[in-house]
């Protein structure tokens, strides 16, 4: 008959801990809690500092980027992807706000602020249209006003509107910019819209357009011929034809 006691009290030689005595017992454990205690630590604190040295390098790239380039340009996090990772960048641009090297305008959005040396007034914001066309340039589409911000523009108002509407060959959207303010961008599958050479000849088109045709003032027409005369000959004709017949009729009078 076999003594359980006895057998489970036996120490088999696949055991060593059990051979040991209790005094080295404790070393072992002592020696197991510091490998597997101690070192994740060291570990991790290594990790951390790593982190930190290279958001430091991130940052430091960016801002040399940044300072290297001419002031009143806009950049976006995607402007500096091969600089480091995402979270790294986004660290480095709210790093460079907050030294007042670069301003936030919008979520996403960040600019290199011109500086009023004539007058002193301080950092001179860009303009809608600036913030437009940054956009535009980032997205790789084209971009055109629209509306009461085209009548602004040219001086046939003075209403300067909270929301400036741009059409695009992209995707629609919304920019917030400020409170009140924004950009919002309209899909449109017109692409004679896109053709015009001139900007001018497309803001008049499109101004006249948004007044409606007889409508149009002699006043209007007036403010209109002035900025006709800003465009060369060669783009006139090419884009007169683009315009709808009764816009070629009134700027052909000129």
């Amino acid at each position: 008959m076999i003594n359980v006691k006895t057998t489970l009290s036996k120490r088999t030689p696949s055991d060593p801990v059990a051979s040991m005595p209790e005094r080295a017992k404790g070393c072992f454990f002592i020696t197991f809690l510091r490998k597997n205690l101690v070192l994740p630590q060291i570990c991790c604190k290594f990790v951390a500092k790593f982190v930190i040295m290279a958001n430091q390098s991130t940052y430091n790239d960016i801002k040399k980027q940044v300072e290297l380039s001419e002031r009143g340009t806009l950049f976006f996090p995607d402007t500096f992807s091969q600089t480091g990772s995402s979270d790294a960048v986004r660290s480095a641009l709210v790093r460079l706000c907050e030294n007042n090297v670069l301003v936030r305008v919008a979520q996403g959005i960040y600019y290199y602020p011109k500086i009023d040396t004539k007058w002193g007034s301080g950092l001179i914001p860009p303009s809608i249209e600036e913030i437009a066309k940054g956009i535009a340039k980032r997205d790789k589409v084209r971009i055109a006003p629209t509306g009461s911000y085209a009548l602004y523009q040219l001086g046939l108002s003075t209403q300067i509107p909270a929301n400036i509407v741009f059409i695009t060959d992209g995707s629609p959207r919304r920019i917030t910019i400020g409170k009140g303010r924004g950009i919002l961008f309209k899909h449109t599958s017109e692409m004679r819209t896109f053709a015009y050479q001139s900007q001018i000849m497309t803001l008049i088109v499109t101004a006249m357009r948004e007044i409606g045709e007889g409508n149009v003032t002699d006043e209007q027409m007036g403010i209109i011929k002035t900025h006709l005369e800003k465009v060369n000959e060669e783009d006139f004709k090419h884009d007169i034809q683009l315009a709808p017949i009764w816009v070629r009729k009134a700027l052909m009078n000129k």
